[in-house]
């Protein structure tokens, strides 16, 4: 398990005080990218190998959001290694080692040149030390839109939407399709798949569908073809 320190700040949430999920899903990807570093297996090694990591799924369940001063733990694991996937959970924990959030994730391993799936290397498999999945209720990675829903207006990407890997962030897609929750709409889960990247001067066409507790958002091409399909859930009852 890999964790580290940090303190919530008023850069990183909304107009409530409390963290954001653009910024919890920073501290995700940001704890992943600390353990890669950190094990020589980061940024440099994976472009000196042709590599890179691409997300394929997310599932975060949000028990609590923490609020601006609040100190922090991020943490990750891997369970998982086979073939070119990678599954690996994230929490983030109060003062008291309260689990505030819980996420799973899927990640593929692909090629630079061929932009095709390849195989994870030994030295990653040695690198990541597997542990035992963290106890959570675990959904499916595909999702399922109840309806067509109501296309709104596009969205034209640019360069703060991209990261190192010079496509859409996943973050940015997330943080893209919350525009479109309803007003007071609070999220208690967020679950993405991600089946396509989007680039520089790409065109998302949001389309939106809804039902008293659960809000659908997928950016799709012209084509109709999807980038992403979001699915934003309220909290239980009682939670």
């Amino acid at each position: 398990m890999y964790t580290f320190e940090s303190r919530i700040r008023y850069s990183e949430t909304d107009s409530e005080g409390k963290l954001t999920m653009a910024s919890l899903i920073n501290y995700f990807q940001d704890c992943s990218t600390f353990q890669s570093e950190d094990l020589g297996l980061g940024l440099t090694y994976l472009k000196e190998m042709h590599m890179v990591w691409v997300l394929s799924s997310w599932q975060i369940v949000v028990e609590q959001y923490p609020t601006m001063g609040e100190r922090v733990t991020i943490g990750t694991l891997p369970y998982t290694l086979k073939g070119f996937l990678g599954y690996r959970n994230f929490f983030l924990k109060d003062e008291k080692g309260r689990y505030l959030a819980k996420a799973n994730s899927l990640w593929s391993l692909l090629d630079t040149r061929t932009n095709k799936p390849t195989a994870i290397p030994d030295v990653m498999m040695e690198g990541y030390r597997l542990e035992e999945r963290l106890e959570m209720e675990y959904t499916s990675r595909r999702i399922a839109v109840l309806s067509e829903g109501v296309l709104k207006e596009p969205v034209v990407v640019k360069q703060h939407h991209l990261d190192t890997n010079h496509h859409v962030n996943n973050q940015q897609f997330i943080d893209i399709a919350m525009d479109y929750l309803p007003e007071g709409f609070s999220v208690g889960q967020v679950r993405a798949e991600y089946k396509r990247q989007a680039f520089l001067g790409d065109v998302l066409m949001p389309r939106v569908a809804q039902t008293e507790d659960c809000v659908w958002v997928t950016l799709e091409n012209e084509e109709k073809s999807p980038y992403v399909v979001a699915e934003f859930k309220q909290p239980k009852a009682g939670d």
